[in-house]
């Protein structure tokens, strides 16, 4: 089972680029974030045309998650991340798929930091770590992915030290996310390439694909009891160089049956 996850920073306006990819890549399940697409304005017909179910979660301008399956029936648990009935924006989408949980989640970017922003995504953190030790206690097969906006440590980052005081990269940010881990998920990425330099976004600005200055904050967590199930994982390197792409690229896993 290939299970894919990608920014696709606007899913109308990179719609050619979205389905390009799920063409020549074909994952059976394809989590996105940053649809920046209401609910009624999401292109299901072309994701239907493409092969694919789907259910999202929009918002206006911003925001948006999705899951897509191009087999299995798709069984949404929730919309939203608990814990917060006042915080309206779409960034949590859970289904079970093929017998799996899966969280579909775009963690807040919160910059500029400190401020209101940067204490938003540690809220949205800690929601996440609680609700996460829930599924794990739930004893489900779980896979959280998506874009977390964080670098968990120094090889996640092209010169770390120009990224000392940012959101995705402070302190706390990073600690958040270990503590997260240390429920006992497993780093899909890192459990396969513990020491390789890999990164899932490259800015637009100053050549930085070009350069290859980029960011590993697309990620993949297993649940303990699917972990050793992980046969393989990488980037799809090659989709952010193409014309008008997200500044992110797909990241994927292939989990063998049981």
């Amino acid at each position: 089972m290939k299970i894919a996850t990608y920014n696709v920073n606007g899913v109308n306006g990179r719609l050619p680029v979205l389905l390009r990819w799920l063409e020549e890549t074909k994952p059976d399940v394809a989590c996105l974030q940053e649809l920046k697409a209401p609910q009624e304005k999401f292109p299901e017909q072309a994701i239907r045309d493409a092969g694919y179910h789907a259910i999202w979660h929009g918002q206006k301008s911003w925001n948006g998650v999705a899951i897509l399956s191009k087999t299995a029936e798709i069984k949404e648990i929730r919309r939203g991340l608990p814990g917060d009935e006042e915080d309206l924006h779409s960034r949590y989408i859970e289904a079970q798929v093929n017998g799996i949980t899966i969280g579909c989640l775009y963690l807040p970017n919160g910059n500029p930091a400190p401020g209101p922003k940067f204490d938003y995504k540690l809220g949205w953190f800690q929601r996440l770590t609680v609700h996460a030790a829930e599924l794990l206690a739930s004893g489900q097969q779980v896979v959280l992915t998506g874009d977390y906006n964080v670098m968990p440590t120094e090889l996640d980052v092209y010169k770390p030290e120009r990224w000392v005081d940012d959101a995705l990269f402070r302190p706390e940010t990073r600690a958040a996310f270990k503590k997260l881990v240390e429920q006992g998920w497993t780093d899909a990425i890192r459990k396969l390439y513990p020491m390789d330099q890999i990164y899932t976004f490259w800015d637009y600005f100053r050549n930085a694909y070009g350069r290859d200055a980029g960011l590993r904050i697309d990620h993949f967590l297993l649940s303990p009891n699917i972990s050793n199930q992980l046969v393989a994982a990488g980037v799809n390197r090659n989709v952010r160089g193409w014309e008008k792409t997200s500044d992110h690229a797909p990241v994927w896993i292939e989990l063998k049956a049981k």
